[in-house]
């Protein structure tokens, strides 16, 4: 199982960054997959999922500024982040499980920073 995370940077408050996750190892399309952050000294925050349907789930912090896709064709999971908070500032893993969800079923992780 593989799951490559890109797209993370640095960005200004109010801007927009779109994360993806790349899948091998599984079979993708009927996995739940699922966005999760984490910032130094905290423990995970779960910020999305879809699931096999294209279901969705977002937590409240996120809710109408990100939204969560896949590409089935190309095993991809995204997240597009729109009006980005310094508090989203975290390195943010993909994961193909949600909640009570293994370390060893999570990416590698790329960070986001929102700063001025």
């Amino acid at each position: 199982v593989q799951l490559v995370e890109s797209g993370g940077g640095m960005v200004q408050p109010g801007g927009s960054l779109r994360l993806s996750c790349v899948a091998s190892g599984f079979t993708f399309s009927t996995n739940v997959m699922a966005w999760v952050r984490r910032t130094p000294g905290n423990g995970p925050e779960w910020v999305s999922f879809i699931n096999a349907g294209g279901n969705t789930y977002y937590a409240d912090p996120v809710k109408g500024r990100f939204t969560i896709s896949r590409d089935n064709a190309k095993n991809t999971l995204y997240l597009q982040m729109n009006s980005l908070k310094p508090e989203d500032t975290a390195l943010y893993y993909c994961a193909r499980c949600w909640g009570l969800c293994p370390e060893e079923n999570w990416g590698q992780g790329t960070q986001v920073t929102v700063s001025s």
